[in-house]
């Protein structure tokens, strides 16, 4: 089973700059259209959206690519 957060979770991913963590604000349970490309996602493997705590850049990743951190 996919890991599964909620909004507010603070988490981290590894993008190909390095470690990078954030906050989820919006969990996504069908395919999201974003900048041109279609993130799949469902209820039971959603994509989370996530607002970088360093700028204001948003990501969606999926559960597998997320570490929860502690508070």
């Amino acid at each position: 089973m996919a890991k599964m957060f909620k909004v507010g979770d603070h988490v981290s991913w590894n993008p190909e700059a390095g470690r990078v963590s954030g906050r989820i604000v919006q969990v996504h349970t069908s395919d999201v259209n974003d900048k041109g490309y279609v993130h799949h996602a469902s209820e039971s493997d959603p994509q989370y959206e996530i607002k970088s705590d360093k700028t204001d850049h948003v990501a969606l990743h999926k559960g597998g690519a997320l570490r929860l951190l502690p508070p």
